[in-house]
């Protein structure tokens, strides 16, 4: 008997599956039926008004919502959500053609962007699911904070426990902030192993708070002797480009962190500096020299990644159409990724 089985390499990567919504189309006629009505009504009355200026208010409030509520119709009207599909991505993209991606990280002030949820999203950036030797993660300081630095710095040594524990018992929420949250405890049911490691890691990650809390609460002080001594005399509006490479997976070690680079760009009183755009064009330039991946990730500093799968699920969106003129990208503004 012949079945109707189709080869994975030729099932689309995603689809866009439209919603019935007969119903709420037809209450949405409705309303902007009567609003028509009503728009009609007080044209037809016009002349039966003693005074124009009540008439002309209520004309003008009923016509600009009649105008909104078209508006919403419209973006309505077609309710469609897009299923993409990970695991087919996966069975088609070998490891060794896994396309690279390179991860910016903005913040601009240790004060109104506390450093310890800036290093969350960090964390849970290092850990989503994607090979390692394919990422590449850079974190831009536009406040030149020793402060930032040093976060940076404690924050990869506990990446180093926090990123294998979450490939090793496939850890959904990626950001300690959450997993460790105050009513968090390991299951009964979880293995002895697992229970201890939780606890072990949660009690890292305190002292990596605890750290960074402390740091933040006195100045800061740098040793010309150690890799602060770049930020001695620096003032936050007026200093030379500073480079770190924190962490470096030469080899690709699938046990190890990626390539993990601190940047501080040159800033002058003397020459715009251009906010947030300036930081990210000197990303660019940094990331074509050192990594060159041919996709970037720009995220504030007060985003996470929610889903380990993130990048496989935007990759489907990326190479899941035909051509270019169907496939487009758009910023993001809100705490999850």
């Amino acid at each position: 008997m012949a079945t109707n089985t189709q080869d994975s390499t030729h099932l689309p990567l995603q689809e866009t599956i439209v919603h019935s919504n007969k119903t709420a189309r037809a209450i949405e006629l409705m309303v902007l039926s009567l609003l028509v009505f009503i728009l009609v009504y007080r044209v037809v009355c016009f002349k039966d008004q003693d005074q124009y200026l009540p008439w002309l208010l209520a004309f003008l409030c009923e016509s600009w919502f009649t105008f909104i509520w078209t508006l919403c119709v419209c973006i309505k009207w077609n309710q469609c959500i897009t299923k993409t599909y990970p695991d087919r991505l996966l069975k088609r993209v070998s490891e060794s053609e896994f396309p690279s991606i390179d991860i910016f990280v903005t913040t601009a002030d240790p004060i109104l962007e506390p450093s310890i949820i800036t290093m969350n999203t960090v964390l849970s950036l290092l850990a989503i699911e994607c090979p390692v030797d394919k990422l590449a993660l850079y974190l831009s300081d536009d406040g030149c904070s020793p402060l930032t630095f040093y976060s940076f710095v404690e924050t990869t040594k506990f990446a180093k426990l926090w990123v294998p524990f979450c490939k090793k018992y496939n850890i959904q929420v990626r950001a300690p902030f959450r997993y460790f949250n105050s009513q968090s405890s390991p299951l009964e049911s979880e293995s002895l192993e697992f229970q201890q490691e939780w606890k072990s890691l949660k009690k890292e990650y305190g002292e990596l708070c605890k750290k960074i809390d402390l740091a933040a609460q006195r100045p800061f002080l740098c040793d010309h002797d150690t890799d602060f001594g770049v930020f001695c005399g620096v003032h936050r509006l007026d200093h030379p480009s500073i480079i770190k490479v924190i962490s470096e997976n030469k080899e690709g070690t699938p046990s190890d962190l990626p390539h993990v680079i601190y940047i501080s760009r040159e800033k002058s009183p003397k020459h715009q500096h251009h906010y947030k755009a300036g930081a990210m064009n000197v990303l660019t330039r940094v990331s074509g020299v050192m990594t060159n991946a041919p996709l970037m990730l720009n995220v504030d500093c007060d985003m996470y990644a929610n889903n380990p799968q993130v990048f496989l699920h935007a990759m489907c969106m990326v190479f899941g159409f035909k051509d270019e003129d169907n496939c487009a990208f758009f910023p993001i503004s809100s705490s999850f990724l």
